[in-house]
């Protein structure tokens, strides 16, 4: 059967879609001998499909990974990075990080810490990061100053950021120190640097965040220590699940030898 020649990559678990097809326009990806453009198709079964100058085959694909990681500070979240600054394959070990096709799921600001999901499943990469699906991601937010319940309660409204209005958020006080304020803040959709921006906007600057969860995926499940930052596990059955259901995808089993690890 006939795929576009970046789905398959992304099925296979080379790249994501997006990363595969940043791939073929690079003219990194042949087809039967030919450079690729982008919008071609190929059936995996007859034609044969270079990256890098090497053969791929269904039969390369590697087992699904789906892992969290507690990002630390300073860390980027990209595959490899041009101004040589480490990078969330950095934290995993060569048997996971090379010729496996992980890469992060969405990105997290290096001056920001916690929750970012692995996987070498392009297709549910490419679902999860598609602008309809919201799954809701939780923040702990210090931020300058002591906003009051006013400057909240527009925040858990939506404000206008470059002329388009945020959707609504759960925003919650938690904490405030002599100068500072801890917030809970809970979003459904992921635009750049979505919470500094608004948090300037409204005159409280972040001071730090940090990602606690994605969906029911936490850093500390209920009953469990908090996964510590640069350390990362694989996800359990019912979260996978809870991905793939929520962008429609069929749920596959995460392989039972990954373990936890770390640097």
């Amino acid at each position: 059967m006939e795929e576009r020649v970046q789905k398959v990559l992304s099925q296979w678990g080379i790249a994501s879609r997006r990363e595969a097809e940043k791939m073929i326009l690079a003219g990194r990806v042949r087809l039967n001998h030919t450079v690729a453009h982008l919008g071609q198709k190929a059936n995996p079964e007859i034609d044969l499909i270079e990256v890098d100058g090497k053969p791929v085959a269904p039969s390369d694909r590697p087992q699904p990974l789906y892992l969290l990681l507690n990002k630390p500070l300073g860390i980027v979240s990209t595959c490899r990075d041009s101004a040589h600054r480490a990078t969330v394959l950095d934290l995993l070990p060569p048997t996971l990080s090379r010729g496996q096709g992980i890469h992060p799921v969405g990105r997290l600001d290096a001056d920001s810490t916690g929750a970012l999901l692995l996987t070498n499943d392009g297709a549910l990469t490419f679902h999860l990061t598609h602008p309809r699906h919201h799954v809701p991601k939780t923040y702990y937010v210090w931020v300058q100053g002591h906003p009051p319940e006013s400057v909240l309660k527009l925040w858990r409204e939506g404000v206008d950021l470059s002329g388009k209005k945020t959707l609504p958020a759960q925003v919650r006080l938690l904490k405030r120190g002599r100068e500072e304020t801890l917030l809970e803040i809970v979003l459904t959709e992921g635009r750049n640097r979505q919470i500094r921006r608004v948090a300037e906007l409204l005159s409280y600057p972040v001071i730090h965040l940090h990602r606690t969860a994605i969906g029911p995926i936490q850093l500390q499940p209920k009953g469990e220590s908090v996964l510590p930052s640069g350390h990362y596990r694989p996800l359990k059955e019912f979260e996978i699940r809870f991905l793939h259901n929520r962008v429609h995808l069929t749920s596959v089993n995460v392989p039972a030898d990954i373990k936890e690890y770390s640097l």
